[in-house]
């Protein structure tokens, strides 16, 4: 069996030591495990021991990385799962890292889970689909999604939707209820809200045009229209093209018909 020969601290790190099997270097390990192992000049150490250790040292290293990267942040499981990955520790050894930052309390998903949620609801201002998406990304459980997900209330995701949907509002005064509607239900729907929850916060809301509102808004769209197609059509067939894509944009037929009127007389 090997016989240690001389053990040296390390230049770069005084935390590591340096073992010699007959005055050949033979491996590194950290401070913990030379005591654990009880190692000291003069003493034999079988293969399998050997291997043992360089393993555990192998764990300790990645613990310290993992330790490492969650001061910056919490993270969860499946984060430093693939931070390790990244940094080529094997399986066996990432699994063992993770068992000790459980049993120190460095990680817990739940925890890290909750504080996404009231992140994501507070700053971000997300439904839950699209919570439900971040946790999936950062690996968590789909039972634990599930679960903390149901501390997000209904109340809650409906008061969220409805601020949303209100500030679009008053943000888009020169488009049509119509537009605002799509408007609305794009933007929260990318947000993650069901389309249940959209439709009733659409429906809170007063986006009743005046009459002088109305003439505002599809002489400015109207116009736009007007000068897009008047290049390549006139007459008639402008007329009905302007008409086509004021429909669209949900312009009620008389508000039409009135514009449609002016523009024949400013022709005249």
């Amino acid at each position: 069996m090997p016989v240690i020969s001389k053990i040296t601290r390390g230049k770069n790190n005084p935390e590591r030591y340096n073992l010699y099997f007959e005055d050949k270097f033979a491996f590194s390990v950290d401070e913990a495990l030379l005591i654990r192992y009880q190692l000291t000049k003069g003493k034999e150490i079988d293969q399998w021991t050997i291997e043992e250790m360089v393993f555990d040292d192998q764990v300790h290293k990645a613990y310290n990385k993992a330790i490492h990267y969650l001061a910056f942040r919490m993270r969860s499981e499946g984060e430093v799962r693939q931070k390790l990955k990244d940094k080529e520790y094997g399986e066996a050894v990432i699994d063992e890292a993770v068992k000790k930052l459980y049993v120190h309390k460095f990680l817990d998903d739940r925890a890290f889970s909750e504080a996404l949620l009231r992140t994501q609801v507070r700053s971000a201002k997300k439904g839950p689909r699209a919570i439900q998406q971040d946790m999936q990304k950062k690996g968590i459980d789909k039972e634990m999604q599930k679960d903390v997900l149901s501390g997000y209330s209904e109340d809650e995701q409906y008061d969220i939707a409805f601020g949303l949907a209100e500030k679009i509002a008053l943000k888009e005064t020169k488009k049509t209820p119509s537009q605002i509607k799509q408007k609305i239900n794009d933007s929260l729907m990318r947000k993650g809200f069901s389309y249940t929850l959209i439709k009733r916060a659409i429906e809170a809301l007063d986006l009743e045009k005046q009459e002088d509102e109305w003439t505002a808004i599809v002489t400015e769209q109207g116009d736009k229209l007007w000068r897009k197609h008047s290049n390549k059509l006139k007459g008639r067939d402008l007329r009905m093209k302007v008409k086509q894509g004021l429909y669209q944009k949900g312009f009620p037929g008389e508000v039409i018909s009135e514009y449609l009127e002016k523009k024949d007389e400013e022709d005249e």
